[in-house]
């Protein structure tokens, strides 16, 4: 804040208009005479200093008033982000989605139950998402990062997982029937309960994952399939998947 500190009076006019020493500058040095007068009358009035203080105190208000409202941006911000959601349901493209998904997400919002069906979601940003009961079939989302995300009784069916990172995520239960994994990172996935029949899960990365459990997998192919746990391929083969090295998509 600016403190207005009283000024020196000025000297009078017949003093100044003696010390000029030239006189055709009479009319600049009265001009500056004039101007620090009045500047000498306004550094002595305190309504002044006092317009000076109410000044800064406006700002610390509008501070306040901005933090204390921040958490009514914040569900605004998330209203519209599910508004987009919603509003695109069951249609193609993104419409938005992608960008909606990633910011509920960034904030800690559950996104439990989300139907994206037939999406256009490559690339998708959703580490640890909460996505449980979530619909994601028929989307396209090569390329996603579903790290640590919570996929239990997902469907999950005949979507594009191509590429997608889904290590360390919980896949209890979810329906991968048709979905395309091929060259996806499902390494210490949690596939408990987990219908894979007819998956494609060439060059799929394999390690650590927990597959015990895994409700059926007939049809799936496992050509390529990398780091399997040990019994894993013997498994699948025994229980109907196939191995087959083209693409016959």
């Amino acid at each position: 804040m600016r403190v207005i500190a009283p000024q020196e009076r000025p000297r009078s006019w017949q003093d100044e208009k003696t010390a000029t020493q030239h006189a055709w500058t009479l009319p600049f040095v009265f001009l500056e005479w004039s101007l620090a007068w009045t500047a000498y009358f306004l550094s002595n009035w305190k309504l002044l200093e006092v317009l000076e203080y109410l000044g800064s105190l406006s700002i610390l208000v509008a501070v306040i008033f901005y933090f204390s409202e921040s958490g009514d941006r914040t569900k605004q911000k998330h209203y519209q982000a599910w508004q987009v959601i919603n509003t695109a349901q069951g249609k193609g493209g993104s419409g938005g989605r992608l960008e909606a998904l990633q910011e509920l997400n960034s904030d800690g919002v559950p996104l439990v139950g989300v139907d994206v069906s037939g999406a256009y979601l490559q690339t998708v940003r959703l580490p640890k998402a909460r996505l449980v009961r979530a619909n994601f079939s028929a989307a396209d989302a090569r390329m996603g990062d579903f790290r640590g995300g919570d996929f239990s009784e997902a469907n999950l069916r005949g979507a594009n997982f191509r590429g997608g990172n889904f290590s360390g995520a919980i896949l209890q239960g979810s329906e991968l029937e048709d979905a395309d994994l091929v060259g996806a990172d499902l390494s210490a996935a949690d596939l408990s309960g987990a219908s894979l029949g007819n998956a494609d899960l060439r060059k799929t990365n394999l390690a650590n994952i927990r597959w015990r459990d895994i409700a059926g997998i007939r049809s799936a192919n496992i050509a390529g399939a990398q780091n399997a746990p040990d019994g894993f391929r013997a498994w699948a083969l025994q229980n109907g998947a196939v191995e087959h090295e083209t693409d016959s998509n």
